[in-house]
């Protein structure tokens, strides 16, 4: 019996260790499965943002800048231009997919800091449940949605260029020329400044001015001055149309120029709020500012022609909404609403100078004044965009991922990487876009007969008219 009892006492006190310890080895086995954290899963709210601001940015080319330009030309060269950024965005487009989007947005190896690699050579490995990271931190959208939003980007701007060209390009010369620049200038650019490994990998290798610390929140560099420098390269190589700048040359349609520029200005929505990446107050930010910068600089470009020769014009009005949309882009998520009026306003008064006293000094045809507009107002708004990001000014200062909060601001630094970035695309697209227009006058010609300028391009390029009785 007292044997018994010792062996019930025994098993009594090995049960109650059993009760104890069963909760803690039950909770040690389920710590690994605690620790696995799931993947973040796109929010749909903002893949929704994402397609809306995708398609306002193919609505800002076709129809938008396609009529812009087309009003802008005389009536014999309406429907070329027309079909000249209709077919340029189609190429790029089917360029972006291919390879495009892989050169601009994967790692490039020992090449990173310039170009990026084929790892998403014709889309590969890419699925509808592919995520990519947004600004914020374990916040994805669908990859898909990022690559088709930037192919919109890069169609935009390879098109601007056609400004600088208009009315006595060959059809041919220009689709080689945008195939090549796209591929030399655009993609570069693009890789230099936006990509980085986001907010859970910012340590990562990233492209050269972004490492720079530059700032472009939508295109400042990547997308305007880079397509502003190859527009004047354009139009020095190619030459003066004829007649000018003696002969008049009046926009035909200052209707279709008015219903392109605002069609530019509600696309451009997607172009700056998209480029947010998320439904955030920060999207908000890019289109409040989206609209008060464009405002002021039509303002300020009417209002100061008015003063110069006595009327305020239409072409004046549409022409300053052009110059704020360019000099906002950069800081359109930076800025306060009162930096976004000031950035836009300096714009509107420089950019009605580069048309003007700049374009007549340098004695060049840039038939659209896509130099003396975008190139002219991306330097105002990149350069700018380091002073009006200052939390002093109303702007959002610069978050500092390793922190994980805003950064000690200083003024003279941030304007310091801004001028890295205007310099680099100023002299890379520049270069790049004198070589290229050069090689191709050598090989296949860049401009049109004589007979056929003075004929109009919609016949002697397409056959057909803009207009018919």
């Amino acid at each position: 019996m007292k044997n018994l009892s010792v062996l019930m006492k025994f098993l009594g006190a090995l049960l109650a260790v059993g009760m104890v310890a069963l909760p803690m080895l039950v909770s040690a086995d389920a710590a690994p499965a605690a620790a696995a954290v799931p993947p973040p899963v796109p929010n749909k709210g903002d893949t929704a943002w994402m397609l809306i601001s995708t398609a306002l940015v193919i609505l800002m080319t076709i129809p938008g800048l396609a009529l812009f330009y087309g009003g802008l030309v005389r009536t014999k060269n309406m429907l070329s231009v027309l079909t000249q950024v209709f077919v340029i965005f189609c190429l790029v487009a089917v360029l972006w997919v291919v390879y495009g989007y892989s050169l601009a947005f994967t790692a490039g190896g020992n090449l990173n800091s310039y170009i990026g690699g084929l790892d998403r050579l014709f889309l590969k490995g890419l699925t509808v449940d592919s995520t990519v990271e947004t600004f914020s931190k374990g916040v994805v959208i669908p990859e898909m949605a990022f690559m088709v939003f930037q192919l919109t980007f890069a169609a935009i701007t390879t098109a601007l260029v056609v400004g600088g060209l208009a009315e006595r390009v060959k059809f041919s010369a220009l689709l080689l020329f945008s195939v090549l620049w796209f591929t030399l200038s655009y993609l570069p650019m693009a890789h230099m400044v936006w990509f980085w490994g986001g907010p859970s990998a910012f340590k990562d290798p990233s492209g050269f001015l972004f490492n720079k610390g530059a700032l472009d929140f939508a295109g400042g560099t990547v997308v305007h001055i880079n397509a502003g420098m190859a527009a004047l390269m354009g139009a020095l190589v190619l030459g003066k149309r004829i007649g000018y700048p003696k002969s008049a040359m009046a926009p035909h349609s200052l209707t279709m120029t008015m219903i392109g520029a605002s069609l530019l200005w509600v696309g451009w929505f997607g172009f700056n709020a998209g480029s947010n990446l998320e439904a955030t107050g920060t999207a908000v930010l890019a289109m409040v500012n989206t609209v008060v910068a464009t405002a002021a600089a039509a303002l300020a470009w009417m209002c100061t022609e008015w003063l110069l020769k006595g009327k305020p014009s239409l072409l004046g009005a549409a022409s300053g909404a052009v110059a704020g949309l360019v000099a906002v882009t950069p800081a359109a998520g930076y800025a306060g609403p009162m930096g976004a009026i000031v950035l836009g306003a300096v714009a509107g008064v420089v950019c009605l100078w580069a048309v003007t006293g700049l374009k007549k000094a340098m004695g060049y045809d840039d038939s659209l004044d896509v130099f003396g507009v975008h190139a002219i107002g991306g330097m105002i708004g990149a350069i700018g965009t380091g002073i009006v990001v200052s939390p002093k000014l109303g702007g959002s200062g610069v978050f500092d991922y390793a922190t994980g909060k805003v950064g000690d601001f200083v003024m003279g630094d941030q304007v310091i990487s801004q001028l890295w970035g205007v310099g680099t695309v100023v002299i890379w697209s520049g270069v790049a876009s004198f070589v290229l227009f050069k090689l191709i006058d050598l090989v296949i010609g860049l401009r049109v007969t004589e007979e056929a300028e003075r004929e109009g391009l919609d016949i002697a390029s397409h056959g057909e008219k803009a207009y018919n009785p």
